[in-house]
């Protein structure tokens, strides 16, 4: 990225504001960038763990294939899933409260006494199932926010910074220059002016000597 600047004091002043504002910004960004790929971190174990339990728990459900062809599957449904949102290292996720089923009428007398666990089963795949989901769209989110705090940090470190700084040498070496040449076209100047003073008076010293 090219650094726009004029060879001036203004625009040193702008470049230096530009540079100090990076420089104090630069340790709080990577501070989230390191808080950043712990939560990734964490979230993809959180994730790989919700996965291994749901295969373990449909192990569980083909474990009772047969007798499944005897359950209503219309006796349980999810009726509501309650959300909240909280925040990670300023990024905002989805935090999932609670999850709510609808039970539907059976008899206790007349169907197989396995129905309830069957139940409890069906609530536990979709708990887990759930869980998992949410675990997945809350890695997508932090993965996606480090990846863009992640480019932050090397846009301040490697490109910005070293571009401020060096327009801010380019800038300083120029008004030295400028400087340095101003005060020796001054000196120039009044080495100049030196000599046509001293030839003057010598030309009127001579005018004077040829009158008496």
């Amino acid at each position: 990225m090219a650094i726009k600047f004029q060879y001036n004091k203004t625009s040193l002043q702008q470049l230096e504001k530009q540079l100090k504002m990076r420089e104090r910004s630069l340790p709080t960004i990577k501070s989230k960038e390191s808080a950043l790929r712990i939560e990734v971190k964490n979230t993809k174990d959180e994730s790989k763990n919700l996965e291994l339990q749901l295969e373990k728990e449909i192990q569980g459900y083909e474990n009772m294939v047969v007798l499944w062809n005897e359950f209503d599957s219309n006796l349980i449904k999810v009726k509501d899933v309650s959300l909240s949102t909280k925040k990670i290292a300023g990024v905002i996720v989805p935090v999932l409260d609670e999850i709510e089923f609808e039970i539907g009428f059976y008899s206790l007398f007349n169907t197989p006494a396995w129905f309830t666990d069957g139940i409890e089963l069906l609530k536990r795949l979709a708990r887990t199932g759930i869980e998992a989901e949410f675990a997945n769209m809350k890695l997508e989110l932090l993965e996606h926010a480090r990846k863009k705090t992640t480019q932050k940090v090397n846009l301040f470190e490697k490109v910005q910074i070293p571009g401020y700084r060096d327009a801010i040498r380019k800038v300083k070496r120029y008004m030295e220059d400028e400087e340095s040449l101003s005060k020796s076209s001054q000196k120039i100047m009044r080495a100049n002016q030196e000599k046509r003073r001293i030839k003057v008076e010598e030309e009127e010293d001579a005018y004077d000597s040829s009158n008496e």
